[in-house]
């Protein structure tokens, strides 16, 4: 999932003076198995919380079959880049780290080594995933394939009357929103979870649903163009701008929870879906395992939005979640580093585990993935739908251009008036050309 980045150089300049003691308070789980380091140290820092506790168990047991020393250090939600960027200040730095994007490329580039010839990139089934930086060099390589949408308990629809086949475009998909949220009081379920607008889940909108207009705009409207950004553009039009509206007044008009109400938070969507409270919920492949322990029957819809075409629109797919090692490292740790992400990838039993909470890892010897989500990703592509790749990830700034968003969006919500939605484009628009520039000064 995405995660808000925070530059090296801006925490630097306003956290140097506490960068020692921040250590790892902002992590949510580490583990340091030391069965020995004469065969060097793993430092893994883990971009994914969600799959923590598979990841500490498969680092306790590599270190047991291998006399490594193994150290598995998760940061918090929204807090990698800072965790990152005071863990690589100290000795004992992580040998095994995510670039997920080309800000991240930027900022990191200098501690990356060069994976391209690497056991690891050869090991893997497509290289659509992976990053480099302007001198060609692979600065990391795409471990989980990833897509995001509309989840959709297909229970909850045909409960309401209707189906899940009934849904083609946009249209489709308002008639069927409108009547469940109408009849929620008789059917004992709403439409929409809360699109809660506090940090830990504000990236849905300002992330993931920004991605209607940010694809849109760089395939010129057309899906199935190939003619997409090499990277970032210094301005954007806000072309299909109306069209991310008309998504997103559906959701927030449509929902268990007001749209006035969403600006604190603390309203949990995932379990007011899970709980069968919801009947769509914005989120993606990461969260299957969890989702389906309790709803059973679910898939997951395009983001559907009024363009022209867009019956043949797919999920949005891609991935943030990309491994670098260490540059840095003695060449023993840079090793041990290889040869642990290579276990993880052709190990039977260990990508097994990996794939279960990751969906699809991209490597030859992985694991079969059994999230119905992403073979669903797949069967549209097969079906002639195209996907919807992650331009959102050029975002400048991002952390900045996201808060900026969030602020104008919290307007709107309390009060849905043009006025107010054009205060939100400005913040879309001569926004991102603002970031672009300090990012870019």
């Amino acid at each position: 999932m995405f995660e808000k980045p925070i530059t090296r150089k801006a925490f630097l300049s306003g956290a140097a003076a506490v960068a020692a003691g921040l250590g790892l308070a902002g992590c949510s789980g580490s583990s340091d198995s030391d069965s020995g380091s004469e065969n060097g140290t793993v430092y893994w820092l883990n971009f994914k919380p969600e799959i923590d506790k598979t990841i500490q168990k498969l680092g306790k047991k590599y270190a047991k079959q291998k006399n490594v020393k193994v150290k598995i250090v998760t940061a918090a939600s929204g807090d990698y880049e800072k965790t990152l960027t005071s863990e690589m200040d100290k000795s004992e730095a992580p040998t095994i780290f995510v670039i997920g994007n080309q800000a991240g490329v930027r900022e990191w580039d200098d501690y990356a080594l060069d994976l391209k010839g690497t056991k690891i990139a050869k090991a893997q089934t497509t290289d659509d995933y992976n990053q480099y930086d302007d001198d060609g060099k692979l600065v990391s390589v795409g471990y989980c394939f990833e897509c995001y949408g509309i989840v959709a308990n297909t229970d909850n629809i045909k409960k309401a009357g209707h189906s899940v086949d009934e849904i083609k475009d946009f249209n489709s998909f308002k008639t069927v929103v409108e009547d469940i949220h109408k009849n929620a009081s008789a059917n004992g379920f709403d439409a929409f979870a809360a699109t809660d607008m506090d940090d830990s889940n504000s990236w849905r909108v300002t992330g993931h649903l920004a991605n209607v207009e940010f694809f849109y705009e760089e395939h010129k409207g057309d899906g199935t163009s190939k003619d997409v950004w090499k990277k970032t553009p210094s301005t954007i039009e806000g072309t299909y701008l109306p069209n991310f509206k008309n998504l997103y007044d559906l959701i927030i008009n449509n929902s268990v929870t007001a749209p006035d109400q969403l600006a604190t938070g603390g309203h949990d969507p995932a379990q007011q879906f899970k709980d069968g409270k919801a009947t769509f919920y914005l989120t993606g492949s990461w969260d299957y395992a969890d989702i389906t322990k309790s709803v059973k029957n679910t898939t997951m819809l395009p983001y559907y939005c009024g363009v022209s075409g867009e019956e043949k629109a797919g999920l949005n797919c891609g991935t943030e979640n990309c491994w670098a090692i260490n540059k840095n490292a003695s060449k023993k740790d840079q090793q041990a580093s290889m040869d642990f992400l290579m276990w993880l990838v052709t190990d039977e039993d260990a990508s097994k585990e990996l794939v279960e909470q990751l969906g699809i890892m991209p490597f030859k010897k992985a694991a079969e993935s059994t999230n119905s989500w992403l073979k669903h990703a797949q069967e549209l592509s097969d079906s002639g739908c195209y996907n919807m790749d992650w331009a959102t990830n050029y975002e400048p700034n991002v952390d900045t251009y996201r808060a900026g968003l969030v602020s104008a969006l919290n307007t709107y919500n309390g009060s849905q008036t043009d006025a107010n939605w054009d205060k939100f484009k400005t913040a879309f628009v001569d926004g991102w050309a603002t970031q672009y520039k300090k990012a870019n000064a």
